[in-house]
């Protein structure tokens, strides 16, 4: 591949205590928190609206807030909570717990970043980063007006595939660090159509006779499904598409196009196969394929599996968490198959019990200035499968926030700030911190 040198002067457009990149659940956790703290903010998302993968990928359901009987995710995750479950109260009748509605959720978090002071803008991407002796000096952001830079005393990276981490040089792992493996990717979909008076029964009974009469392409008997979000309104979970690097264009666009048209088989499945869906059709495909695993950052402590089993506690614990182990395949076979179901099924908590998440998992190795949150935390897979869904990304991404405000304003790296004063700032803030005494 031939190379050419290109360079240029660039406006330096924001200076500020914080720089977010990306506006997920974790983005807008970390700005929410930052801002309130006093902070500083700049957030740079890449798409035309807040939310990541509930608004630009589709997911349709947020999984668990809670461990049962405790609302973990108590903070930004209990705000959303709160107003998604005021404006849109249809969307969390009892069969439908924790449905996104999606245009609700745009606004939820357009009014939490303007209410909050923090600035921001979409359209606006991370290119490149400047770094010198162990910190970042400049985040170079590419929007419609051409390049600038932004320079910020604390960095926080939220982008989910650890993006500008990649870019600064931090320490990265990708999938199963054997074979290089990553858990299989889906295209979600907004549907119309069903009648859920009649849909009673589970969406998997058919799918046998289905792969026995020639409707799927793949022989893929994983099925999350289709979650109601209004009346014969649902959102899909269905398909699976294997070998996708999040991480490259090409493996995407690739992606894209296959996921497309299987979702066309799994139209005719739910019509001719699952009673109640008889009349359902796509309305839309999501802009962007759902991206369950790429890149984790290697930080100061490593999550493991060990931490899941034994119900870890931390020192340093920033918040704690309970959704089970929940690792898609990456292969299309029943073997593949098997072992998700058996994981899926015995790694899993009773009511009341969760795990912790240290602070330590949050501070990139090798860097004075860079945290990182949502679900490309420092973790090994089994406990990624599981801190990555958004309730996680909440928590993880407020604790972020709070953390960098503290150390822009004291002029302290990420580790020099007080852990115990953090934990009580994030109690202060609304947290759940079950361990913190003052």
């Amino acid at each position: 591949m031939s190379k050419i040198q290109y360079s240029r002067s660039i406006p330096v457009r924001h200076e500020v205590d914080v720089f977010v990149a990306g506006g997920g659940p974790a983005g807008v956790a970390a700005a929410v928190f930052a801002a309130r703290m006093g902070a500083s903010v700049y957030l740079a998302e890449a798409s035309g609206a807040f939310g990541g993968a509930a608004t630009n990928m589709l997911i349709p359901a947020f999984m668990k807030f809670t461990s049962g009987d405790l609302f973990l995710a108590e903070g930004v995750g209990r705000e959303v909570h709160t107003y998604l479950k005021e404006k849109s109260p249809e969307s969390y009748r009892p069969y439908c717990p924790n449905s996104i509605p999606v245009e609700i959720l745009k606004l939820c978090y357009d009014d939490m970043m303007s209410e909050c002071g923090a600035k921001f803008s979409f359209f606006t991407s991370v290119l490149d980063v400047i770094t010198a002796d162990g910190r970042i000096d400049s985040v170079i952001c590419s929007a419609k007006e051409g390049l600038f830079a932004v320079k910020a005393k604390i960095v926080i990276d939220c982008t989910g595939d650890a993006d500008l981490c990649a870019r600064a040089g931090a320490d990265c792992r990708k999938g199963d660090e054997e074979t290089g493996e990553v858990m299989a990717s889906t295209l979600c979909g907004l549907w119309e159509g069903a009648d859920f008076d009649r849909a009673k029964k589970p969406q998997r009974e058919r799918l046998e006779d289905a792969f026995r009469d020639g409707v799927f392409t793949n022989i893929d008997r994983h099925l999350p499904g289709m979650w109601q979000i209004k009346e014969r309104v649902t959102g899909s979970n269905v398909g699976h598409i294997y070998g996708v690097d999040g991480t490259d264009s090409d493996s995407m666009t690739g992606a894209m196009v296959a996921a497309r048209k299987q979702l066309r088989e799994y139209r005719r499945y739910y019509r001719e196969y699952v009673e109640g869906y008889e009349e359902t059709e796509l309305v839309i495909s999501a802009a962007q394929i759902g991206i369950r695993e790429s890149r984790r950052v290697m930080c100061d402590y490593v999550m493991t599996l060990d931490d899941f089993m034994k119900r870890a506690s931390f020192e340093d614990e920033i918040g704690r968490y309970s959704y089970p182990v929940d690792i898609h395949s990456g292969t299309n076979d029943d073997a593949g198959y098997k072992k998700f179901a058996t994981e899926h099924e015995k790694l899993r908590y009773k009511s009341g019990e969760s795990y912790g998440i240290p602070y330590r998992a949050l501070t990139v190795k090798g860097f004075d200035n860079l945290l990182v949150a949502g679900r490309c935390i420092s973790a090994d897979r089994y406990m990624q499968s599981s801190v990555r869904v958004m309730p996680g990304c909440y928590i993880t991404g407020q604790a972020c926030g709070a953390a960098a405000a503290m150390a822009a304003l004291a002029d302290t790296g990420v580790r020099g700030i007080d852990v115990h004063a953090l934990q009580g700032n994030l109690v202060r803030l609304g947290a759940y911190l079950p361990s913190y005494h003052e």
